[in-house]
């Protein structure tokens, strides 16, 4: 075991004395996506542009949770504080929540990255046997412990840069014990590791070569052999199907679900990312928690989506990184639907899980306000993770994750200056890392 993973072994001891300490933040220059009376489990249309702050604040936290916030001129100073850290005019901001992620994989794919500027297309590559058979065929060889000790890397890397809560998906395995080997491994950074993780069961992400003739026959095997054992042993909180052009038809993609369902497994659907390909339409009928990509998206989708409680899911990175058309976030907004945006970091078509590039992706590329893109990458994320009455938010009794800024001249600043760390500190749980 690595030194990092020792010194988490030891500090996990320490954890819950120190999260029962109570802990103020003074001196914050704006302290924003604060909630009152009013609780949201998410914005959509035009609400998405409000976001509540208060300027000149202080927050205290109390066993890990929220417990109150206001102007630093309200301040009750007679009271006691076991911590007591000072903002020094930085902003506070909930920690983002990254909704979807690949991020337990082995190895890295940079040579299809070199395939890709010479002008070979996701698919192109895929039928080649690159693309998810590559991270495949890596995965099925390496160790669990292997697995755990490079995701709980990427983990802290991405908790260093804002995140505070991740989905984590499988789907690298392709076979029963490749598949369970990953959830094992996200089990296991779920036990080890302070922020919030959720599993996502994803075998049905491509067809392994050896049923490449036989694609329904794989599907039995998802159907008759990994789903029993999957809830079995507890291991994902949802299951996701890659529904588009090239992969999982929707007679496959409801087979899959409507199996899952008897296991009581959320759905969520990788949708729409290649073509107009049903997985948006599939995904609302079996009450998805949420749709993915979304590069396809017309006038039919975004009606069957007001029409729902599925959460529009972009993908910035993995469309950035592809080259691919950009999904109609603006015309979603603007119809009344609510977006989120996450970072499909992956080692294939998004290797980034910085969500403060994803903030600013927001802004730039999909035209979204500031305040637009931080409600997409924190409460909507929150609902695309199912924990939106936990975190997303400031708010007392929700879970103390949060972040310090530097000092930065206003919260449009977070995106605008794009590629930099501009966090100073972060908080999870109501402790400073």
């Amino acid at each position: 075991m690595n030194f990092l993973l020792c010194f988490r072994t030891f500090a996990h001891k320490f954890y819950y004395k120190f999260r029962n300490m109570r802990t103020i933040i003074r001196n914050i220059k704006g302290l924003a996506g604060v909630e009152t009376d009013k609780r949201a489990i998410a914005v959509c249309g035009k609400d998405m542009d409000n976001l509540n702050i208060i300027n000149d604040a202080y927050l205290i936290c109390n066993n890990g949770k929220f417990e109150c916030f206001g102007r630093m001129t309200e301040l009750d100073k007679e009271q006691n504080f076991d911590f007591d850290f000072d903002a020094d005019n930085g902003y506070v901001l909930p920690s983002f929540c990254d909704s979807h992620t690949h991020l337990v994989y082995k190895g890295s794919r940079e040579i299809e990255y070199i395939d890709k500027i010479k002008g070979l297309s996701y698919e192109e590559i895929a039928k080649r046997g690159g693309g998810i058979l590559n991270s495949a065929e890596r995965l099925r060889s390496a160790s669990e412990q292997e697995l755990f000790e490079d995701a709980y890397v990427r983990i802290e890397e991405i908790k260093c840069l804002g995140t505070g809560a991740v989905e984590i998906k499988s789907g690298y395995g392709l076979n029963t014990e490749s598949e369970l080997k990953m959830l094992r491994v996200i089990r296991r950074l779920k036990e080890e590791c302070d922020i919030v993780i959720k599993a996502n069961f994803l075998a049905a992400h491509a067809f392994p070569l050896e049923y490449k003739g036989n694609p329904n026959g794989y599907v039995d095997l998802i159907v008759n052999e990994m789903l029993p054992r999957v809830a079995d042993e507890g291991l994902a909180d949802y299951v996701d199907v890659f529904c588009d052009r090239g992969f999982f038809t929707t007679e496959q993609t409801e087979r899959i679900l409507l199996e899952a369902l008897q296991y009581n497994l959320i759905p969520k659907i990788h949708a729409n990312e290649l073509d107009f390909s049903g997985g948006v339409e599939t995904g609302v009928k079996y009450n998805a928690l949420s749709v993915d990509h979304l590069e396809y998206i017309g006038e039919r989708q975004i009606e069957v989506l007001k029409a729902s409680q599925t959460m529009p899911t972009i993908l910035p990175g993995a469309a950035f990184f592809l080259n691919m058309k950009l999904s109609p976030a603006r015309e979603m907004i603007n119809a009344g639907l609510p977006i989120a945006m996450a970072s499909d970091f992956n080692p294939g078509s998004s290797p980034s899980g910085n969500m403060q590039l994803i903030l600013s992706f927001a802004c730039i590329n999909y035209k979204l306000t500031p305040f637009e893109a931080i409600n997409a990458t924190t409460l909507n994320t929150a609902y695309a993770m199912g924990i939106s009455n936990t975190h997303g938010t400031i708010a007392a009794g929700k879970v103390a994750n949060f972040y310090i800024t530097k000092k930065i001249p206003s919260i449009e600043y977070m995106p605008y200056y794009y590629g930099s760390n501009k966090i100073k500190e972060i908080f999870i749980n109501g402790i400073k890392h």
